[in-house]
């Protein structure tokens, strides 16, 4: 047995540890990103247009690039969709100048798969497009990309001219993410976002003052991890051939991920918990969040599986997006139920558990309020509305982890639906266990310090429970401001 224990170790820090390969895109698998490198010359205006694919969207179009639908894209299929592609986006741009509208033709296109994660590929879109253009006085330079605007990704412009000058130009002279072949090394930053750009020429034909910089941020260490884990996963996930012990190390990789998932910032899911669970909470409350947020998650990343199998016109940001805004809602109104039943709460039983009366009756109301008057300090021992636990286990899983999605397509695509599954299961588990660890925990804390809770003051014992719901009102609030804006 110690030998076998020392050959799996040895086994596991080998594929652990080895450097894996390409792993997930690094702006996100939903993401279509988009690169302009505007060149100014007297007589005209040209682009270098790249539009560069995530593994989701790629996916999707599969079928707009394969005509024939015999399962490979050929030379033709392959020129063909870039003409297409090139040629919409031509007819997307928005160039004027002194405000007079002109016309993109394009040049020439070409369009190709690339490794990406879990064996899935990305998508590369190269357009050359020019303008005809009298650039040879002082002139004002209009450009705009409203290409996919449904689509979120990173966006970037940079502009030099050939001679031709430039007054100050708002975009820098070279691209900071090598034309979207490498990107800064955050993932939790916010992207570039350049779709639009004034230029100004100047008389004289010289340059005047210098271009602007873009100023990009470095990923944390837990970030990198997290990162690391994952494109682990993907490796492990998307091999030709999955052994016992790679899958083995693929389901514990899940686990960590999705405990990873549930500590990110943004998704108030351990706060909510924390809160949930062990404020007033009991052992069977801690367990009644984290099942709920297993079979939550698992539900909603095997629906949006399928959806965007069989929708090629579904943005997944947007899915992702609508669930982040009503998981927020849901935990606003769970947060506004627990300030008006504090609020309404008399000092004599501010001590009592303000969460036993979320999605509970009116006479259970007033048999709560009863029991406390009849049992004193022991009533703030009884559970929560099993309601108001479920609504909250919902909230915390209702947003599918892109990763988890990703394995789960990659093995749909390598014939291995149940182990996608399982690894989707993990995911969900592994979040669930920090959610309900830390309400075991904080549980175990409240039941240690009960004798104190129940000498607190009237007045201290009265805000209490009015601060708490304060709280989890906001963070509700917080997911819906966040949420919010990339939907309208």
């Amino acid at each position: 047995m110690r030998r076998l224990l020392a050959v799996l170790a040895v086994a596991a820090a080998a594929l652990l540890l080895t450097p894996a390969p390409a792993g997930a895109h690094p702006l996100g698998n939903f993401t279509v990103n988009h690169f302009h490198a505007l060149r100014l010359l007297p007589d005209r205006i040209e682009d270098a247009a790249v539009i560069d694919e995530a593994e989701i969207p790629t996916l999707q179009q599969r079928g707009e690039v394969d005509r024939s639908g015999d399962g490979v894209a050929d030379a033709r299929e392959l020129a063909d969709h870039a003409r297409r592609t090139c040629a919409a986006l031509a007819g997307d741009l928005r160039l004027e100048v002194d405000g007079h509208p002109l016309a993109w033709q394009v040049d020439g296109s070409t369009f190709e798969y690339r490794p990406g994660a879990a064996n899935l590929p990305t998508a590369r879109t190269e357009c050359r497009l020019s303008a005809a253009a009298d650039l040879h006085g002082a002139a004002t330079v209009r450009f705009t990309d409203a290409h996919r605007t449904d689509r979120i990704g990173w966006h970037e412009i940079t502009a030099t001219g050939a001679g031709v000058g430039l007054q100050d130009p708002p975009v820098p002279a070279t691209s900071v993410s090598d034309a979207l072949r490498s990107y800064p090394d955050d993932l939790l930053a916010s992207p570039l976002d350049q779709r639009a750009v004034t230029l100004r020429t100047t008389a004289d034909g010289t340059a005047h003052g210098a271009a602007a910089a873009a100023a990009v941020a470095e990923a944390g260490p837990v970030t990198r991890a997290l990162a690391g884990l994952s494109n682990r996963l993907n490796t492990l996930t998307g091999a030709d051939h999955l052994t016992p012990l790679a899958g083995l190390l693929a389901i514990a990789l899940a686990l960590v991920l999705g405990a990873g998932h549930a500590l990110l910032p943004g998704h108030g899911k351990t706060v909510i918990a924390a809160y949930i669970a062990g404020r007033r909470g009991s052992y069977r409350d801690a367990f009644t969040v984290g099942a709920t947020v297993t079979a939550t998650h698992t539900g909603g990343v095997l629906v949006l599986g399928l959806l965007l199998t069989v929708a090629t016109s579904v943005a997944g940001e947007a899915v992702l997006g609508w669930l982040g805004l009503l998981s927020g809602l849901v935990i606003a109104a769970v947060g506004a139920a627990l300030l008006r039943s504090a609020m309404n709460r008399p000092a004599a039983a501010a001590v009592a558990p303000v969460l036993a009366t979320v999605g509970a009756h009116g006479h259970d109301h007033a048999g709560h309020h009863q029991n406390h008057h009849e049992h004193g300090s022991h009533d703030h021992h009884r559970p929560m509305g099993r309601r108001g636990l479920v609504g909250l286990g919902v909230a915390g899983g209702l947003v599918p982890s892109p990763s988890a999605l990703i394995v789960l397509l990659s093995a749909i695509a390598l014939g291995r639906t149940w182990f996608g599954v399982l690894l989707v299961v993990a995911y969900g588990v592994g979040m669930a266990a920090v959610l309900t660890a830390t309400g075991l925990l904080l549980v175990h804390v409240h039941d240690r310090l009960a004798h104190r809770i129940d000498t607190i003051s009237g007045r201290a014992a009265t805000l209490t429970p009015r601060i708490t719901a304060v709280l989890v009102l906001l963070v509700g609030l917080v997911l819906v401001i966040r949420a919010a804006p990339p939907l309208m």
